[in-house]
């Protein structure tokens, strides 16, 4: 491509933009075109013209995988700069009033697999709001809420009678015991348990299930994140119950037939402070959509 001084530089498309930057963010053409509500051929044509402006090849394919080229990663810091600023400058205009600090509070679970990505969405779409978050677990985001030290937050509600109850349901997910796949932990006598404090919902389930199967049970692992949990599981030293979204491919599903007990269902309930406005209700909204079904294996495969 030869420019002289009175030809203008190629303009950068934001649309083509926001595709490359989901292609990398996923790693693969057909993960981008669910996240841009395109058909992958339409994708690949996208990034065809792309590359045709720019002059570089911005991705390397093979049957697996996608990755981004040394120019592809140049590219996508001044992408995301470009969508950031684009966003910022809509905001000002659609939602000149949207601006403030939004408290929200989340247990771990879900601070790990589900808000990064819904935060970050929300962001876009709302730059001028900001969302402090809150890690905890659900007795204390209860009272941090009571406190008003939270706006908003999401509690894991297990099968109490009463307990969240005057909450918002906003999904109601299957526990399920989860070990490393191929692991062998769940053979040991006894059991070798990872869990969580006494208050978690999960633990008082799998506790109630494993004494009504007369299932002998140790707690081999007992934190309050998470990620220890999982660490856990994975090193195939216990088995823990879990949520049915925040099993991966590296876990397997621990059933009867492995001589663990079927474990119950759990509510995730949004709860408000006394304090509601238009900024807690846009990320309420953002939530609820998040954790839809659909939406939420999307995100979390």
């Amino acid at each position: 491509m030869t420019l002289s001084l009175q030809t203008p530089l190629p303009v950068l498309d934001n649309d083509i933009l926001r595709t490359f930057v989901a292609i990398a963010e996923t790693g693969s053409f057909s993960g981008a075109a669910e996240r841009v509500f395109r058909t992958p051929s339409a994708v690949s044509m996208q990034i065809k013209r792309l590359e045709e402006v720019v002059g570089a090849s911005l991705f390397v394919r093979d049957s697996r995988s996608v990755r981004l080229t040394r120019s592809g990663e140049t590219l996508l810091s001044y992408a995301r700069r470009m969508l950031a600023l684009s966003n910022e400058a809509m905001s000002r205009f659609r939602h000149p009033d949207m601006h403030g600090v939004v408290r929200l509070g989340a247990t771990d679970d879900i601070g790990e697999r589900v808000l990064p990505t819904v935060l970050k969405r929300f962001a876009e779409a709302f730059p001028s709001v900001m969302v402090d978050v809150t890690i905890d677990n659900s007795n204390g985001l209860a009272q941090r809420l009571r406190e008003q030290r939270l706006d908003l937050t999401l509690l894991n509600s297990g099968d109490l009678p009463g307990r969240d109850e005057d909450g918002e349901l906003i999904m109601r997910e299957r526990l399920v015991w989860v070990g490393a796949k191929c692991g062998t932990a769940y053979l040991k006598e006894p059991l070798p348990v990872s869990m969580w404090e006494q208050s978690c919902c999960w633990r008082h389930e799998a506790v109630r299930k494993l004494a009504e199967a007369g299932r002998p049970y140790r707690v081999a692992y007992l934190s309050a994140t998470t990620m220890v949990q999982r660490a856990a599981v994975l090193s195939d030293l216990a088995v823990a119950p879990m949520a049915a979204y925040y099993v991966t491919d590296d876990m397997e599903v621990l059933g009867p037939d492995k001589g663990l007990p079927e474990l119950g269902l759990y509510d995730i309930r949004l709860k408000f402070s006394d304090q509601r406005g238009e900024l807690i209700e846009a990320v309420a909204d953002a939530i609820r959509h998040a954790l839809q079904p659909t939406q939420l294996a999307n995100r979390v495969a």
